[in-house]
């Protein structure tokens, strides 16, 4: 311990945020050699992460950026809030975010390919995640296309960073409503922008469950078809934005409230950690 300082743990403990004993320990190996710690702990730590590979994260954060016609949003993810809410796992999305904007990737394995501080953004996360001592991993990538964009980022922890992210690809003038909207599918979550996106199957098989609920109910069979399309209805009220009830105003429709904005609702994506 003769060449290792209290000094000398500190900056390695502040440079990669590894814990007291191990970073102690590295430095005794390392006989006080700051350069030669840091490589003994980042070698620790990536022998760990095939250890971790089969953990679950359900923990992380939800990133967005625009950069011109095109705003991507990411989902990354980790073990535990206690790393979710440090600084050096935010710091990481922020790298992870602007590396996946910089190569205009629009899935996670564009994503993972992307160049990031000399190597790819998977080395880049792999290496993050040996310094954290956590299984971390870019679950989600999407990016939207459009004129404009509202973007809303929703804390559920004031400690935590953002957990639902939401991006709307619009062309319009109102840019209030246009966040409200994004605030609406943050809460309501639509799988579908309109009703003629839900895929046929889906629609097929949901008419099957609401026409056998129907029989069993014991309706008649002349007001069958009425009560079933009423039924398929609701579904679509429930799966697609537009037909969706506004969270703000629950008696007129998404699609009703950007009309009158003079908006047109052109896409959109959610994420939330851990969904």
């Amino acid at each position: 311990m003769a060449n290792v300082s209290l000094e000398d743990i500190k900056t390695l403990r502040e440079r990669l945020g590894t814990g007291m004993v191990d970073t102690k320990n590295a430095l005794v190996e390392a006989e006080g050699d700051l350069e030669k710690a840091t490589e003994l702990l980042r070698l620790k730590g990536a022998k760990g992460n095939a250890k971790r590979a089969d953990r679950s994260t359900s923990e992380g954060l939800v990133a967005a950026a625009e950069n011109g016609s095109s705003t991507t949003i990411i989902e990354l993810a980790c073990e535990t809030d206690f790393v979710a809410k440090g600084d050096k796992f935010v710091a990481l999305g922020d790298k992870v975010l602007a590396a996946v904007v910089a190569a205009g990737a629009t899935s996670v394995e564009e994503a993972l390919a992307a160049p990031a501080e000399g190597g790819t953004v998977a080395d880049l996360i792999g290496n993050e995640a040996a310094i954290l001592g956590e299984k971390i991993e870019l679950r989600r990538v999407a990016a939207i296309e459009a004129e404009k964009f509202a973007v809303y980022l929703h804390r559920t922890n004031k400690d935590l960073p953002p957990q639902v992210g939401v991006v709307v690809g619009y062309t319009g003038d109102d840019a209030e409503t246009a966040r409200g909207i994004a605030q609406h599918i943050s809460f309501a979550n639509p799988s579908y922008l309109a009703r003629e996106d839900v895929p046929e199957a889906e629609v097929d098989n949901e008419r099957r469950i609401v026409e056998e609920i129907s029989r069993g109910e014991g309706k008649p069979e002349a007001a069958l078809p009425k009560i079933i399309e009423g039924r398929v209805g609701a579904y679509f009220k429930q799966v697609a934005l537009l037909e969706q009830d506004y969270a703000r105003d629950n008696k007129v429709s998404v699609g009703k409230v950007a009309s009158d904005a003079g908006l047109t609702i052109t896409g959109f994506a959610r994420f939330k950690v851990g969904a």
